[in-house]
């Protein structure tokens, strides 16, 4: 007999038996899940080291990258997925991955809500079956487990709920083609999961499904391909898997190199624009404020929403291009003014004189804090932090929340005013961060337990113009360690723009090696050199995932701090002085 008995809400439909993985953390399967082993690689994570393949998973939500819908396609597809997915809440990055493993593939797992209470109910149970909303849970249940991410027949035509336009029926009923047909039905699903009553124009696209996850992601490009798919909005492309210029030279394995450059020729095949870049904000198309787009990318959206003040979803990968392939997004969350006011109120102690790590670190111990919630911070007002500072924080907010924008009060642009920023309400929450809290998170991102530095990482998010001039000022009379790689990524227009001012002939003569077109999660051997044990870099975003995705413990802190590793080849176990004070409390800290 069951020991409890929950009723869910079913976003994919099904049945499903199998061992409990359960955690009260929220994971990103982008960077968190290997696709082709199932092996939960979040070193940071509870679960770290299980295996998903065949277990019915249950977290709260995803996190992080909008990547996470492209790596539950290729579990699904190649047979490593979970029995089933248990969410506290709807998560759309994962639930998409699903819907589109069901609606063009016929592959599918259940997926359900189960609430908080429902939820947490789970916890220390054993085995769980599941039969469309139902969900038992016990000690043992006598039901045999069926494979994983069984085959179903595609989903039956269905009439959407939503408001549609003259348009939306011509794209649904596939006057346009099958390639608009089949992106329309799977926009119109998430739309009504998201609760949307109907569909809004959108101006441009960013795409992040280019990103070579493995074979599924390639199947899935070239079958919109085959079908005659062609964006209806100006769109550009997120970095790809490899640098489709130079990979053969950098002794990338073809069997890799090809289908990832293969990949980005698709996504070009359908009419986007070769940009390659995961700062689409760094371009001359970035949008204005108040423009109603689709950027996936998640460090992308964060910087979109909040620095500049234009209206996106965090959307997941394939969604993405089916919005561009129809213009047409759900009229929900983020594009909606009210849906972008912040409820929860963080508050900053006085930290001195800042430099350029504080902004990372803390992006990324807010996000922990968050969830998915848009939070304010207050105590910024006089740092003005500039653009390169707010995208180090939005990036690293992105990789540990769900949250799709923030605010700092008097910095960006909807936060003139704290009481601007919360909509005039008065916030659900409000904490307070003191130096030991963050002197927590340091220590987490500095999981590198010797000195020695072998490669210096910069460039996640890809490099700035200005960027590369600081990099150039701090290198500039001095020598690299002969041992120490130092590779800075990068878009192909910020290198161009920074090869016709001299930086990048004054860093190549000291050393540093740029890379286009991919940035360092999606790099691996030989790029990073083979011997290298220990990695350093200023990204709290690579800090986080490098430890999974390459397996090198790493070293973090500001670029200057990089320069002089790079220099030495050790990091220095100096902590920075708004650091200091919380490192004089005696506070355990846990590395």
């Amino acid at each position: 007999m069951p020991e409890i008995s929950l009723q869910g809400r079913v976003l994919v439909g099904g049945a499903a038996h199998g061992e409990l993985l359960y955690a009260d953390v929220g994971l990103s399967f982008w960077g968190g899940i290997d696709p082709f082993s199932g092996e939960v690689i979040d070193r940071h994570h509870p679960l770290s080291g299980a295996i998903v393949t065949g277990r019915v998973l249950a977290i709260p939500s995803g996190r992080g990258s909008c990547t996470g819908s492209s790596v539950m396609l290729e579990l699904i597809l190649n047979g490593h997925a979970p029995a089933a997915l248990l969410l506290e809440q709807v998560d759309d990055i994962l639930t998409l991955g699903v819907m589109v493993a069901e609606q063009l593939f016929g592959r599918a797992i259940p997926v359900l809500v189960l609430g908080p209470e429902g939820f947490a109910a789970l916890a220390g149970q054993r085995q769980v079956r599941i039969d469309g909303s139902r969900v038992e849970a016990g000690a043992a249940l006598a039901t045999p487990a069926p494979a994983a991410s069984a085959s179903r027949e595609p989903q039956a035509t269905w009439t959407p709920r939503l408001a549609l336009t003259d348009g939306d029926r011509a794209l649904l009923t596939g006057e346009h083609g099958k390639a608009a047909q089949a992106a329309m039905g799977i926009v119109l699903r998430m739309a009504e999961l998201q609760g949307a009553e109907e569909l809004l124009d959108v101006t441009q696209a960013h795409i992040d499904g280019c990103i070579y996850t493995g074979p599924a992601s390639l199947r899935f490009a070239r079958q919109l391909v085959d079908w005659g798919a062609r964006v209806r909005v100006p769109t550009t492309l997120n970095s790809i898997s490899v640098d489709q210029r130079r990979w053969r030279e950098q002794g990338i394995d073809a069997a890799f190199g090809e289908p990832a450059a293969a990949l980005g020729d698709a996504y070009m095949a359908m009419g986007a624009q070769l940009s390659f870049t995961c700062a689409p904000y760094l371009l001359d198309s970035a949008p204005q404020a108040g423009e109603q787009i689709v950027w996936a990318e998640s460090n992308a959206v964060v910087y979109a929403n909040s620095v500049l003040g234009a209206r996106t979803l965090k959307y997941p990968d394939y969604l993405d291009i089916c919005i561009a392939l129809t213009g047409r997004a759900p009229r929900i969350g983020c594009h909606l003014a009210p849906q972008r006011h912040a409820r929860l109120h963080i508050q900053l102690p006085p930290l001195g004189e800042l430099d350029d790590a504080f902004y990372p670190l803390l992006g990324y111990h807010v996000g922990l804090l968050c969830g998915s919630e848009i939070p304010v911070i207050e105590g910024l007002e006089q740092a003005a932090p500039d653009t390169d500072a707010l995208k180090a924080f939005g990036a690293a907010f992105a990789t540990t929340s769900a949250a799709p924008m923030f605010h700092i009060a008097g910095v960006t642009p909807e936060a003139a005013t704290l009481e601007q920023a919360l909509g005039g309400q008065a916030p659900q929450r409000t904490l307070r961060i003191e130096a030991a809290d963050l002197l927590r998170s340091w220590h987490e991102l500095n999981s590198a337990q010797e000195p020695r530095v072998d490669l210096v990482s910069l460039g996640n998010p890809h490099f700035s113009f200005s960027e590369c001039a600081q990099l150039a000022a701090l290198c500039a009379g001095r020598r690299k360690h002969p041992d120490v790689a130092l590779v800075v990524a990068c878009g192909r227009a910020i290198h161009e723009r920074a090869r016709q001012a001299g930086h990048v002939s004054a860093l190549e003569a000291f050393g540093v090696q740029f890379v286009t077109d991919t940035c360092w999660c999606m790099l691996g051997e030989p790029v990073i050199p083979p011997g290298a044990r220990t990695l350093m870099t200023n990204s709290g975003k690579y800090a986080h995932y490098a430890p999974g995705l390459v397996g090198r413990p790493v070293h973090f802190g500001s670029l200057a701090a990089c320069v002089e590793a790079a220099c030495s080849g050790v990091a220095s176990d100096r902590l920075p002085a708004w650091l200091q004070a919380g490192a004089a409390r005696e506070i355990p800290v846990h590395v």
